[in-house]
């Protein structure tokens, strides 16, 4: 099991890094809507790879069977290593190149918030919320929490997903 969760774990690590390192050059000239949309894309895509871990695992190690729990298993420890991968690689951008994040992000919410006609007190409540999120973002357990509540969420899906379609109470029959 080592072997096959390592290799899809880290095969998907770094599906997420490699992209993440290159689309966040370009996330202020491509837009917050595609960004969020090409990083979730590429969560998914990597996402499929804790599928096809699992189906290797049943095939080629557990002899055709699998339980819902041994899948789920091998498919979380894959999930786990991607997910590693993806906050390591976010606080090595965040401490190196982007310091700055959370006091930009902030005042982004803000200027969300003038632009978009809300009320006074709308935009007070905002922008308590943006210090709010500045402040506890420099907190690196807040930090990497965040970071982990992106990814971790669509990688627990489709771990529920593919262990539900993978699990094989028999061998096949030989052919």
């Amino acid at each position: 099991m080592r072997k096959t969760v390592l290799t899809f774990g880290i095969i998907s690590g770094l599906i997420l890094s490699v992209t993440m390192l290159a689309t966040l050059p370009f996330f202020h000239k491509i837009g917050q809507g595609k960004a969020l949309m090409i990083g979730y894309t590429t969560m998914v895509l990597a996402g499929l790879l804790v599928f096809f871990g699992i189906r290797t695992y049943r095939d080629n190690i557990s002899g055709g069977r699998l339980t819902f729990a041994r899948a789920f298993a091998v498919g979380i420890l894959i999930s786990l290593i991607a997910n590693f991968f993806y906050v390591a690689t976010w606080e090595f951008i965040y401490h190196r190149f982007m310091p700055d994040f959370a006091e930009k992000y902030a005042a982004q919410m803000v200027e969300h918030a003038k632009t978009s006609g809300a009320s006074p007190q709308k935009i007070d409540q905002t922008v308590r919320e943006a210090e709010q999120f500045r402040q506890n973002y420099h907190n690196p357990v807040y930090n990497i929490g965040m970071t982990l509540l992106e990814v971790f969420p669509v990688f627990l899906l489709i771990t529920l997903i593919s262990a539900a379609i993978l699990r094989r109470k028999s061998a096949p029959a030989p052919a």
